[in-house]
């Protein structure tokens, strides 16, 4: 699981870099949206580095639990935390068009990471506190 995080967590750090050069050679810097618009694609922008250095901070520190319930709740929230960049790349390309009123895909990313990081503290507090490693990690 952790060097499935930070891969994944670098994966996400370059489609970053790519929508960035998007907005800046395909959209020319944005300068000829409406408002509304631009902040849709910085926010969406910023959402994808957001979900990239969460992957990677994930894989720094991934410890696996050493109860079962713990793990099984750490590889729901890892599953989380994979599925929400797709849902925010797709949010990315699809919700400036839209418009403010109709952003679904960023919605349930942002609640999708927010749910996966929840289980992963619940999952590992006790690994955390206790010191010791975990089986498999």
């Amino acid at each position: 699981m952790r060097r499935f995080h930070l891969v994944y967590g670098w994966i996400l750090f370059v489609v970053f870099l790519l929508t960035g050069q998007y907005m800046d050679k395909y959209l020319n810097h944005l300068m000829h949206l409406p408002n509304d618009v631009r902040m849709l694609y910085r926010s969406r922008h910023i959402y994808i580095l957001m979900a990239s250095l969460l992957n990677l901070g994930i894989g720094v520190y991934f410890i696996y639990a050493g109860q079962r319930w713990r793990r099984r709740l750490q590889l729901a929230g890892s599953t989380l935390i994979a599925v929400a960049p797709v849902l925010l790349i797709v949010a990315f390309f699809k919700e400036p068009s839209l418009g403010p009123d109709k952003t679904v895909f960023s919605f349930f990313g942002i609640i999708a990471i927010a749910v996966g990081l929840l289980f992963h503290f619940i999952g590992g507090v006790r690994t955390r506190a206790s010191g010791g490693r975990g089986p498999g990690s």
